[in-house]
């Protein structure tokens, strides 16, 4: 069972969410707009947030970007009838974890929450890799002794990686093991996840601990 956020301006695709989460056994809070969404948001106890992108108040974008400055965690899904890419890149640059495109099938979007909640247990608890630290008990990253802010799916990522260190990694490696998606070929959310990455753990004076193999994928080194 997942406890769930709705945020969605448009009641009738609000109620129809809400009422197919229920009756597929999850807890399920609702907002109609910017404001009260972030304010459930910061209030904790949530599992996952479904989160439309044109909301009254607030748009999607701001809540995104205000949670995750807050310290929120929780996974989000971006609801957008835009089908421009550089929308959906700037919902996933300010913290989403997915985003959908409506129309969706619901069937869709239940998919992609399991896969956002799916917690896995680390294979080892801390990892370390030169002046980064990574903590799988405490869900924390370190660098240079400072704590880093990752969201769950950065902290994911980074720990895939971290795991596979030297190695290359394909995308489809990371969209299957990270995002818990076997195949789909028109998303980049492997590359922006590991840009929004690259900015948290990355210093600007070297190089990126994340080597682009082109064509490939990527390649985790010690800094």
């Amino acid at each position: 069972m997942l406890r769930v956020l709705v945020v969605e301006d448009d009641a009738s695709l609000r109620r129809v969410l809400e009422r197919g989460l229920v009756e597929e056994g999850h807890t399920v809070q609702v907002a109609a707009d910017g404001p009260s969404g972030l304010r459930r948001l910061l209030a904790g106890g949530l599992d996952a947030c479904v989160l439309d992108v044109m909301l009254p108040g607030l748009d999607g974008f701001a809540v995104v970007e205000q949670g995750r400055a807050a310290g929120v965690t929780t996974p989000i899904l971006l609801l957008t009838a835009r089908d421009a890419v550089p929308d959906r890149v700037e919902g996933l640059k300010r913290g989403a974890d997915d985003y959908l495109t409506k129309p969706f099938a619901f069937a869709e979007l239940l998919a992609r929450l399991e896969a956002l909640t799916r917690r896995g247990q680390p294979q080892v608890a801390r990892l370390e890799a030169g002046d980064l630290a990574l903590d799988g008990a405490s869900h924390r990253v370190w660098i240079a002794g400072a704590e880093v802010t990752l969201s769950q799916k950065q902290f994911s990522l980074l720990e895939f990686l971290m795991r596979h260190r030297g190695q290359v990694v394909t995308r489809a490696m990371v969209l299957e093991h990270v995002f818990g998606y076997t195949f789909d070929p028109g998303t980049n959310l492997v590359d922006v996840h590991v840009g929004n990455l690259r900015q948290k753990i990355d210093s600007t004076a070297g190089p990126s601990r994340i080597t682009t193999v082109r064509g490939v994928g990527y390649r985790f080194e010690v800094a």
